[in-house]
């Protein structure tokens, strides 16, 4: 066993406690916000160290033995995830001390973004399912607050709806325990895992891992159910909606990566088939809806439903190279992705708009920010040799090696039709003639840039070195697919 693990979770919610007493003192908020969330980087990526040196983590609290008491679980999977959410977490704290009103600080911010902080690396930490849903219902409860922050009517009337498809989707999550708890017995993923291997994967079980992957596809925002995300993800300032476009999707497509790696592996026939066929829908509908759109983040909502597409792409694939693939992609994602809330951020800044018929100009008179932008918009696209087209090659050369040419094909047409979206960006916003007046102009945006620039050197890093990272994600692939090793981390068989 190893303390280390809860650590991610338990900091990230001592210090939103904490930020509650000093809700009225931004200066101290800002001081122990900032610290914190430096301590809870370094300790990612020590407890991912300690996960890739020594095996797999576990830590049983209170001492109870598994199965029958609450696991914590770190493997090369689950650390990987909780870097990417402290890195983010970092980021997108900085930038937010820059962009939110003072006034709106007071309304205990920084504790409801630590509490998200603590459902999402719970959620990747937990080896039980019912805590899942617990840890699903802490970010959520921190997200609906964090999504009307600001307060405007269409925040009010968005996250309404926000808020009620994530109730239901919850209220599915319970009903598929129940019934998977009544079928096995137990709640431990890793003793489910054994339970329905003996059970043979058929029938009631086949439902059951539908009725999961219906609920972890709501949250994940896979077609049909993505469409409560672009409205949501629009409306709260930047740093809010890159701390949810990079992540909250993600904790959705790591729990249907997770639950169909180690439960549901059976009848790959049958689940695996529906998840690859989600996959190109997804990736078809959404980026249908980005090229659709004429306002900058609106079209970036829309390429997070397209985009995670790809990433369950590999896991409907099902070889070590197609995770593999995927696992990079979702490394490269939720860099990328929260650079760009960032930039939308930071152009609204300057012009007071997202509406690319109203920008124009913007490499002319903030030169930084539209070639940074076109760095991380060209990352996005898949261009040689950024991180997108690394993570996408792996993916398609999977479906390729499978024979699954319908996949492919779909995955180069979003890929061109992304690209074509993000150039359309470009060029309205930081190319054409200048839109915005001579006083706007001389805003200054590098206060701005500054926490957003790790992101970008880390898309340049996660393209150059795109070797090791492949490697480190074919581990990590080869890891999740034999179930056993977590099962026997788990129990100690």
């Amino acid at each position: 066993m190893n303390n280390l693990v809860i650590v991610p979770i338990l900091l990230p919610f001592i210090i939103g406690v904490v930020l509650i007493f000093f809700s009225k003192h931004r200066t101290v908020q800002h001081v122990i916000s900032a610290v914190a969330v430096t301590m809870l980087l370094a300790v990612s990526i020590y407890l991912a160290y300690v996960v890739y040196h020594e095996g797999i983590q576990t830590l049983e609290l209170g001492n109870w033995p598994a199965p029958f008491g609450i696991v914590l679980v770190a493997d090369l999977f689950a650390a990987m995830m909780v870097i990417l959410c402290a890195i983010v977490g970092f980021v997108c704290l900085f930038f937010a001390f820059k962009t939110i009103h003072p006034d709106r600080e007071k309304f205990y911010f920084y504790p409801f973004y630590f509490f998200l902080l603590t459902g999402v690396n719970g959620a990747f930490l937990t080896g039980d399912l019912f805590n899942l849903f617990v840890f699903f219902e802490v970010m959520l409860i921190a997200s609906y607050i964090l999504i009307v922050f600001g307060g405007t009517k269409y925040q009010l009337r968005e996250s309404f709806k926000y808020v009620a498809i994530n109730i239901f989707s919850s209220i599915l999550f319970i009903v598929g325990i129940a019934y998977l708890y009544g079928v096995t017995g137990t709640l431990n993923m890793a003793h489910i895992a054994e339970r329905v291997a003996e059970a043979d994967q058929q029938g009631i079980l086949n439902v059951i891992a539908i009725v999961l992957l219906l609920v972890f596809a709501i949250k994940g925002a896979l077609f049909p159910l993505y469409f409560w995300l672009p409205r949501s993800y629009f409306g709260p300032p930047a740093a809010i909606a890159a701390l949810f476009g990079g992540l909250l999707t993600k904790v959705g497509i790591y729990a249907i990566i997770r639950t169909f790696t180690l439960i549901f592996t059976h009848d790959p026939a049958f689940t695996h088939n529906i998840i690859l066929a989600l996959a190109g829908a997804t990736m078809f509908f959404g980026v249908l809806g980005a090229v659709s759109q004429f306002d900058f983040k609106r079209i970036l909502s829309y390429h997070i439903i397209s985009q995670v597409g790809y990433m369950v792409m590999g896991l409907g694939i099902y070889t070590p190279l197609a995770l593999a693939g995927a696992i990079y992609y979702i490394a490269h994602h939720i860099i990328v992705k929260a650079a760009l809330f960032l930039f939308a951020g930071a152009t609204q800044k300057v012009t007071g708009t997202t509406d690319l018929h109203k920008m124009g100009g913007l490499l002319k008179t903030h030169p930084w920010l539209g070639w940074l932008f076109l760095v991380a918009a060209l990352s996005l696209a898949g261009i040689p040799p950024l991180s997108g087209f690394f993570s996408k090659f792996a993916l398609i050369l999977a479906g390729l090696e499978e024979g699954r040419w319908f996949i492919v094909f779909v995955s180069l047409v979003v890929g061109l039709l992304t690209l074509f979206s993000m150039m359309k960006i470009f060029m309205y916003a930081f190319w054409r003639e200048q839109k915005h007046s001579e006083e706007q102009a001389r805003t200054r945006v590098s206060g701005l840039l500054w926490p957003i620039a790790p992101l970008i050197v880390l898309t340049i890093g996660l393209g150059l070195g795109a070797e090791p990272i492949f490697r480190f994600s074919l581990e990590v692939a080869e890891q999740i697919l034999d179930p056993t090793v977590y099962i026997r981390a788990v129990l100690g068989q």
